[in-house]
């Protein structure tokens, strides 16, 4: 039951609000998830199921918006040099979050 409640307030943690909604970041969901290959595992999935992602589900974030959360970051995080990605992130919603969860399920059971 401790490691429940602790696991719930690490996933708290994980929680932004972008553009009004609360949303996870793709790296942090490909942590949890448990993904091989990160975040380029979620991105695949994703893009096989691009239908089911409309932009109220998950949207890319703008420079401004992913220095604002690493800003946030690092108040809690020493930042290391070359530990974030190139590439800007996908946010999800809690909507895309579910949607994700699902079809990582699904891709599992047909590969």
């Amino acid at each position: 039951m401790n490691n429940l409640v602790k696991n719930e307030t690490n996933i708290e943690n994980l929680i932004y609000e972008v553009r009004g909604v609360q949303v996870m970041l793709d790296s942090d969901l490909a942590k949890l998830y448990e993904c091989s290959n990160g975040t380029k595992s979620i991105n695949l999935v994703v893009k096989r199921h691009i239908n089911r992602f409309p932009e109220r589900f998950m949207f890319q974030l703008t420079k401004d918006e992913y220095y604002n959360i690493l800003r946030f970051q690092s108040e809690t995080l020493e930042l290391e040099q070359g530990k974030y990605s190139k590439y800007l992130p996908f946010a999800f919603t809690e909507q895309g979050v579910a949607m994700l969860a699902t079809v990582i399920v699904m891709s599992t059971y047909t590969t």
